[in-house]
């Protein structure tokens, strides 16, 4: 049995945030309603990547949809209307969790303000996602994931050793924000209704996506809460002046980390004691990392990995304890031996996209695992299926 199996969950939410709390909630056993709107459905099933089908619904063609909706089923409702708002309140007599990602107000606009909320289903778990909580500025309350990104401080945080003099990135991906709240999401109403079973109390879980990505920030920020280390907008403050970096190989990149005695006499076996090194105090990475020689050997071990594959120099350096690790794409990730190994992706048919294989999660439980079970439903697929049904029990 999965390890969510025994509850129930109905998804307001229609961006990355909320979906994916909502997937993975659904892959470990939840029965999730997904409220979609009619005719458009969510906004992610217009977002890409789009893989065209003669003949198919275009609503029906987006790979991020597809991913982050496994296992869940769609109910179309118009919440402008009584009668959708009437139908919703009638399912929400039915879920023990309630997920939103809008603007703070959305859900008071839609008869369900989460003080009443409180008051007629004490038992619920009513969690929403948002770019900044429930009281932001105005200018604030409809930001973007690349807003929060920056605001969080990571855009100065990554990678180690950027330049100072050229812009902050714009991070990983498009949505990273939007995935650490929605896993953040995902634990904490775990938590809650794991807390809940003793209480008999719902609770409202306020996500705010710029919260979670700055405590997701390590050592810098911890630093500076602590008092070790300048507050200060300065991006050098992010760096450790070291000579961590991304470097390339013959076939790609790899990321090397040092920082300690132990992983510089490991970088001279892994480049068989050149001359170069004995120039160096034995403990210069603690006590004399200047910037001409963090340059000096940054420059020395850019041109040995030139001639490297990235996979055998990254063995090589792991077996002898220097953190070095290749930078893998998305073909180099099917290949690896150990997601292989632990099935991290599985084949899923969908009617629409064909078969495909999709990222399970990174973590196994034994006894009740996660899985999917359903490719994501098609727009409005069990409205009527789960309107009807009477089969449900209150949890309000």
């Amino acid at each position: 049995m999965s390890a969510l199996k025994t509850y129930k969950v109905l998804e307001l939410a229609e961006s990355v945030s909320g979906e994916y709390a909502g997937k993975l909630l659904a892959d470990f056993g939840a029965d999730l309603i997904k409220i979609e709107r009619p005719g458009t459905g969510s906004p992610t099933r217009s977002l890409g990547p789009l893989l065209a089908r003669d003949g198919a619904a275009p609503l029906e063609c987006s790979g991020l949809f597809a991913y982050l909706n496994t296992n869940k089923y769609s109910v179309v409702l118009d919440l402008s209307t009584a009668q959708g708002q009437d139908r919703l309140a009638q399912l929400l007599r039915q879920v023990d969790v309630l997920i939103d990602d809008h603007a703070p107000g959305y859900l008071a606009g839609i008869g369900l303000d989460p003080q009443r909320l409180r008051e007629s289903h004490p038992q619920l778990v009513v969690c929403s996602i948002t770019p900044y909580g429930q009281n932001p500025p105005d200018e604030r309350r409809h930001a973007e994931d690349l807003t929060v990104f920056h605001s969080s401080g990571w855009g100065f945080h990554t990678p180690s050793g950027a330049s100072a003099q050229r812009r902050p990135l714009k991070g990983a991906g498009r949505f990273l924000p939007s995935y650490e709240a929605g896993l953040e999401a995902a634990l904490c109403i775990a938590a809650a209704l794991y807390e809940r079973e003793d209480s008999r109390r719902g609770r409202f879980i306020d996500i705010a996506k710029q919260d979670v990505l700055a405590s997701r920030v390590d050592y810098v920020l911890g630093q500076m809460v602590a008092g070790d280390m300048d507050v200060g907008t300065s991006r050098n403050a992010f760096d450790l002046f070291g000579p961590a970096g991304i470097f390339a190989c013959r076939d790609g990149y790899a990321y090397i980390w040092m920082s300690a005695p132990a992983h510089w006499d490991a970088l001279r076996k892994l480049l068989g004691n050149p001359d170069w090194m004995n120039e160096f105090p034995e403990r210069w990475l603690e006590r004399e990392c200047t910037p001409p020689r963090v340059a000096q050997c940054r420059a020395q071990i850019a041109a040995w990995l030139k001639t490297r594959d990235k996979d055998v120099v990254a063995a090589e350096a792991q077996a002898l304890g220097l953190i070095l690790v290749p930078v893998n794409d998305a073909a180099d990730l099917l290949r690896s031996p150990q997601y292989q190994f632990r099935g991290f992706f599985r084949e899923v048919e969908h009617p629409v996209l064909g078969k495909a294989l999709y990222p399970t999660v990174p973590y196994r439980l034994s006894e009740t695992p996660a899985g999917i079970r359903r490719a994501a439903p098609l727009l409005g697929q069990h409205t009527e299926e789960r309107l009807l049904s009477k089969g449900s029990t209150s949890h309000g």
